[in-house]
């Protein structure tokens, strides 16, 4: 008997038609003999109707208040499809993130969790029942609700598969598998069998859209393998595994890339110790995260400064560096809020020389300008100007022949 965690997004339980669908496909894996773990998402849309509500109220609804009202888009769903279940003939019972004991800390919507207690649970799997549990939540140790944050149902699904030892964790999507790149952009984007972990949070921290991030961290951490299928159609997906067999003719595993780039730069700073911490410390005090960061030495004891933000951080990190500009007696500040990042990723670089000079060479070849670059061991990261987005990602993908199995 083996036991799964199943994870439904909200496109998968968007209506009662496709709630039903699910309750059909989780019967079938209970009737085949598995003990299985439910995690859904609120219905689409759900909860931007439940924020746009708490607005309503408040332009700035308390953070408390808001956990309070936007659980209970998936507290809804967990529900619907229990009912499904039980109407089917397949036992099933739901579970809030509180009933389950999921504590979290108490940083209301964006809670971390903590420790789960999986008692109740394994009750009703022993009962053969199926438990089906409302994602995206948890209660901080004063029994307050909490949420997890955009995308906290992947978090949900793979803490609940951590604690119960699965066999599997099942993220069913809107999409088969992940693919070597957005088929939106490369029609010629291959669906991957299987993928590392250490592949899958690069391509997730670099703009992938398929997993949250944070779920993949936490898969990494406890081992826990991960398998992305779409609920609309069968197939195999992809397994994101620690596993690495077969990797030494995979030089390049996919690419991602990301739309939201800006970039900053401070010129004419004095070349002194201690002057990154003076420019990106208020960059920090002000939230803003800071990705790609490039320091040019001039022979005149300055420094240029350059460093890459989250486009709805640009104006405010800007405002933020002139001032800082002023203080240090700088020259000037630039930026560019039209440029984006595309990465290639691969354990297979760690073994094989030469992959960024083929990156170069393609990007060279189209006429393509690297404005920044940026490395770690499985990842080659630069930006270009946004026109050149598509244009790059296929250049990519053909010279790394990532259409051929």
């Amino acid at each position: 008997m083996a036991l799964y965690v199943y994870k439904f997004g909200g496109t998968s339980v968007g209506s009662v038609e496709r709630i039903k669908a699910v309750a059909e496909k989780v019967k079938a894996a209970h009737d085949a003999g598995n003990q299985i773990v439910v995690v859904v998402s609120a219905m689409s849309g759900e909860t931007n109707r439940l924020i746009a509500l708490a607005k309503e109220m408040q332009a700035q609804p308390t953070e408390r208040e808001l956990d309070v009202v936007i659980s209970t888009g998936e507290q809804v769903t967990v529900a619907l499809l229990s009912m499904a279940l039980n109407n089917i003939g397949c036992a099933a019972c739901s579970y809030t993130g509180g009933q389950v004991k999921i504590l979290t800390d108490s940083s209301h919507t964006k809670a971390r969790i903590l420790r789960i207690d999986e008692h109740n649970m394994r009750a009703d799997l022993d009962n053969s029942k199926v438990v089906v549990v409302a994602g995206f939540q948890g209660v901080d140790e004063q029994g307050n609700i909490t949420t997890l944050g955009r995308g906290g149902s992947d978090t949900t699904a793979v803490a609940l598969a951590a604690a119960l030892t699965a066999d599997e964790c099942h993220i069913y999507t809107d999409v088969d598998g992940v693919y070597t790149t957005d088929p939106r952009v490369e029609p010629k984007a291959r669906r991957l069998d299987k993928i590392t972990f250490e592949e899958m949070l690069e391509m997730a921290s670099q703009g992938s859209k398929v997993l949250q991030i944070r779920s993949v961290e936490f898969a990494g951490k406890y081992n826990v393998p991960l398998r992305v299928l779409s609920s609309f159609t069968e197939g195999a997906g992809t397994l994101i595994t620690y596993e690495e067999s077969e990797v030494e003719s995979a030089l390049i595993s996919g690419i991602a890339f990301n739309r939201d780039e800006a970039k900053l730069t401070i010129s004419g700073v004095p070349d002194r110790p201690g002057i990154a911490s003076k420019i990106l410390g208020p960059i920090a005090d002000a939230n803003i995260e800071v990705d790609m960061i490039i320091q040019n030495i001039a022979d005149d004891a300055t420094t240029d400064f350059t460093f890459t933000v989250h486009r709805n951080d640009y104006q405010r990190a800007k405002t933020a560096l002139e001032l800082t500009c002023t203080e240090l007696a700088a020259k000037k500040v630039t930026g560019d809020d039209g440029i984006v990042k595309v990465s290639i990723v691969g354990v297979g670089m760690r073994s094989h020389a030469g992959i960024a000079n083929t990156m170069f060479q393609a990007l060279a070849k189209e006429g393509i300008n690297i404005r920044m670059i940026s490395t770690s061991e499985i990842k080659i990261s630069v930006v270009v100007d946004e026109k050149y987005l598509e244009l790059a990602v296929r250049t990519l993908h053909a010279a790394f022949k990532l259409d051929q199995a």
